[in-house]
């Protein structure tokens, strides 16, 4: 198999997602504890949630996954740095119609979430049905998979 290059870019909703969420997480802090607790556990459950959107949605942090190459042997994830880390995708992925959740192992260790935004619509589908093919062989971009 020749190796699948998907190229991320930004996704401004998932940023808008990841802040709303801790924004409703901060506001419950500030309900269920008193004033100075619940006001020091808000600020920072909202500067987790900034500094989330700004590494994995916005992809700006110098360690943000850019490029995620896919081959035979496992899958070399490209940082903002240009950094390159080879690495295993774990077996136990989340595909929906807007989302690819891809889990790493090896050195990082972590969950690269794909949204439909940050790759063109046939690329995003390609993406799927490996995840989905349990990381089978895809035909080249611009083949028919049926037919």
């Amino acid at each position: 198999m020749s190796a699948q290059r998907f190229e991320l870019s930004p996704s401004p909703r998932l940023a808008c997602l990841i802040v709303l969420l801790h924004a409703a997480a901060a506001a419950c802090a500030l309900v269920a504890l008193p004033a100075a607790w619940g006001a020091a556990l808000a600020a920072g459950l909202l500067a987790l949630g900034l500094a989330s959107a700004w590494s994995r949605a916005l992809l700006r942090s110098p360690r943000s996954v850019r490029a995620i190459e896919l081959r035979e042997a496992g899958a070399t994830l490209e940082l903002r740095d240009g950094g390159r880390i080879a690495c295993e995708l774990g077996p136990r992925r989340y595909v929906s119609r807007l989302l690819v959740s891809l889990p790493v192992r090896g050195a990082l260790r972590r969950t690269v979430l794909v949204t439909a935004d940050m790759l063109a619509a046939g690329a995003f589908r390609r993406l799927r049905l490996w995840a989905l093919w349990g990381g089978r062989t895809l035909p080249p971009p611009g083949r028919t998979i049926c037919g």
